[in-house]
């Protein structure tokens, strides 16, 4: 049976969250107990991805203290987290290109996460952020300096596109075209477009997946069952699709149950292949 790697599940500092989105969010999973420990115990997460068959996880992190509740600090975490574990758990972190001081700050902090840090991936989410992907295009050098040092490092941009339920979440912030002229600005960039622009965007996503060779994907965020309906010509894009859970997001109680379902889509094995394994680790050069 072919290996997972999941690429996108959200494993962060549940102190830091604000009481709104605790509610929204934690409060309403019946198994919130369990993922306090989770979130403070990578051998509970070790032991689980076991049992999901799942052989390494990406943990998403970024920044979002007005939103979410998250700092800063939410970069210390994933790496102390990962470091228990760096053989199974890939960490991902994030500078907030509206909240850094300037461009020297926005490059002092990725110099930090990249160099200092060592983490794999850097997340920007419009909606929780409340900025656009462009907006170095607008006057915003920290977003500019924030790409140019991910091309420096050669260490891969995640942004988030769609929807997001969470209160005070911007979602029209998640329409994915705006990155038709980030892949052509910062080409040395690789850019991972998250969630398919789900449930809005598919069309869009699909057009800038073709279009564009420095930019890929997670399907994270969709239900396996109607991935399909979203991309009827899924199959053409799977060499650039990472396979993703979004867990533990309100929608998303297992991920064991995403991985089957993945699996039973009427797919060739070559691409259940590449998108559940393959994609990932030639992105992260495992």
């Amino acid at each position: 049976m072919t290996k997972a790697i999941d690429a996108h599940i959200h494993v962060q500092p549940w102190n830091e969250l604000k009481p709104d989105v605790r509610a929204s969010w934690v409060d309403r999973r019946p198994d919130a107990e369990w993922l306090e420990k989770v979130m403070s115990d990578p051998d509970e997460l070790v032991r689980y991805l076991d049992r999901c068959g799942v052989e390494r996880a990406v943990l998403i992190n970024y920044p979002s203290p007005d939103l979410m509740g998250f700092t800063n600090a939410t970069n210390d975490f994933v790496a102390k987290y990962r470091d228990a574990h760096p053989g199974r758990l890939i960490a991902c972190g994030g500078v907030h290109p509206r909240l850094v001081r300037n461009a020297a700050d926005a490059k002092e902090q990725m110099d930090r996460l990249c160099g200092g840090l060592k983490l794999s991936l850097i997340k920007l989410h419009p909606p929780h952020q409340q900025f656009q992907i462009d907006d170095y295009q607008r006057g915003n050098e920290a977003l500019r300096a924030i790409y140019e040092k991910a091309a420096e490092y050669q260490i891969p941009i995640m942004i988030h596109t769609g929807t997001s339920i969470f209160p005070g979440a911007r979602s029209r912030l998640g329409d994915p075209m705006p990155l038709d002229d980030v892949c052509l600005d910062f080409p040395k960039v690789t850019f991972v477009l998250a969630h398919l622009g789900r449930p809005l965007w598919a069309e869009a996503a699909f057009f800038l997946l073709r279009r564009h060779k420095n930019l890929w994907a997670d399907c994270s965020g969709i239900p396996p069952k109607t991935l399909l309906e979203y991309f009827p010509r899924f199959s053409e894009l799977s060499e650039k699709i990472l396979f993703g859970t979004d867990w533990p997001s309100p929608g998303v109680r297992d991920i064991a149950a995403n991985v089957s379902a993945f699996r039973a889509l009427p797919l060739a094995e070559d691409v259940r292949e590449s998108v559940l394994y393959k994609n990932a680790a030639r992105l992260f050069k495992l």
